[in-house]
């Protein structure tokens, strides 16, 4: 078995999972103009029942919240799913995408510091100072914008938001698992959302959903919400937050690339820079890390959006 200290397989999941988000550009774009609040409603309670399907074979225990668990839960659902998506809405009203996704660039330092303190320990000088590479490398990435004094409240909402996915589930993690948690936020979101929904969009409101957006929500359902969700609590759970929040840069490469791909965006010489700078800081705050006597220790120490939830991805 490997030995989480000095191997990179307890990451794998977290980076798959941040692929997975940055690489949903595309199909989110077709949710433009589509009811938000119950397209998202669809989408987290479809990525429930696939969750369900999917624990039995995977044998997770999924167990029923209890206490203040409800707390941690509920507001993980509120801040990281539903006013997550509110906000990112919102903040592209008045300023430009990339300012929101610069905002979002700033989530390793934020889970770099509190992230191991809400798991008891110090946080990592190493992850600290690879941190601010990651950042600056994802703001070269998504670039800088227009805005103005309400876009900047929305975007320092966003960043919020973004942290409380993780944060939040750090006090409920052991004992509900990467599964559990999931299941709860995405059950919890999705019935927050849909009584949203009700009242400013109408029961109808689903009918006005195309068919290419029906497939959308079936995608970021089951790829980018049921599967990243579990992939990246698991991440978080095995190395720490504050170690797994440096994986958020992998959201603006994986976005880059898919728009080189697709002929849509091609990278110029300022992203090629911050996608330099984001692999740079990955390497320097995920590397096992020497200690005297030539013991090597772990590191320890975790959706963002990227341009905007049609453009850049959607959790």
């Amino acid at each position: 078995m490997d030995n989480p200290s000095t191997s990179v397989t307890p990451l794998l999941p977290g980076m798959a999972g941040m692929a997975l988000v940055g690489g949903s550009v595309t199909v989110s774009n077709a949710l433009v103009g589509a009811p938000l609040l119950t397209a998202q409603a669809i989408r987290y309670v479809a990525a429930t029942a696939i969750l369900l399907a999917m624990a039995r074979p995977a044998r997770a225990r999924l167990s029923w919240p209890r206490g203040r668990e409800w707390l941690w839960l509920t507001g993980l659902a509120i801040t990281g799913l539903v006013l997550f998506n509110v906000a990112v809405v919102q903040g592209v009203a008045h300023a430009e995408p990339a300012v929101i996704a610069v905002a979002v660039a700033a989530v390793p330092v934020l889970l770099g510091v509190v992230g191991p303190l809400l798991e008891g320990r110090r946080p990592s000088r190493q992850v600290l100072l690879a941190a601010p590479a990651v950042m600056a490398g994802a703001v070269l990435v998504a670039g800088t914008g227009r805005t103005d004094a309400t876009g900047v409240a929305w975007a320092a909402l966003t960043l919020a938001c973004e942290a409380a996915f993780t944060l939040l589930a750090v006090p409920v993690l052991r004992r509900h698992s990467p599964w559990g948690v999931s299941v709860h936020a995405t059950w919890l979101g999705g019935a927050l959302l849909a009584v949203s929904a009700l009242p400013l969009e109408g029961p109808t409101a689903a009918g006005e959903l195309s068919g290419a957006q029906w497939a959308a929500i079936g995608y970021l359902a089951l790829l980018v919400t049921a599967v990243a969700f579990v992939l990246w609590y698991s991440t978080v759970r095995a190395v720490g937050a504050g170690r797994a929040g440096l994986l958020t840069g992998v959201v603006p490469l994986s976005a880059a690339a898919v728009g080189a791909a697709t002929g849509t965006a091609m990278p110029g010489p300022s992203v090629w820079l911050g996608i330099a700078l984001v692999i740079a800081g990955l390497i320097g705050g995920l590397r096992p890390r020497a200690v005297p006597g030539g013991e090597i220790t772990d590191t320890g120490g975790r959706a963002t959006p990227a341009k905007s939830a049609a453009s850049q991805g959607t959790r």
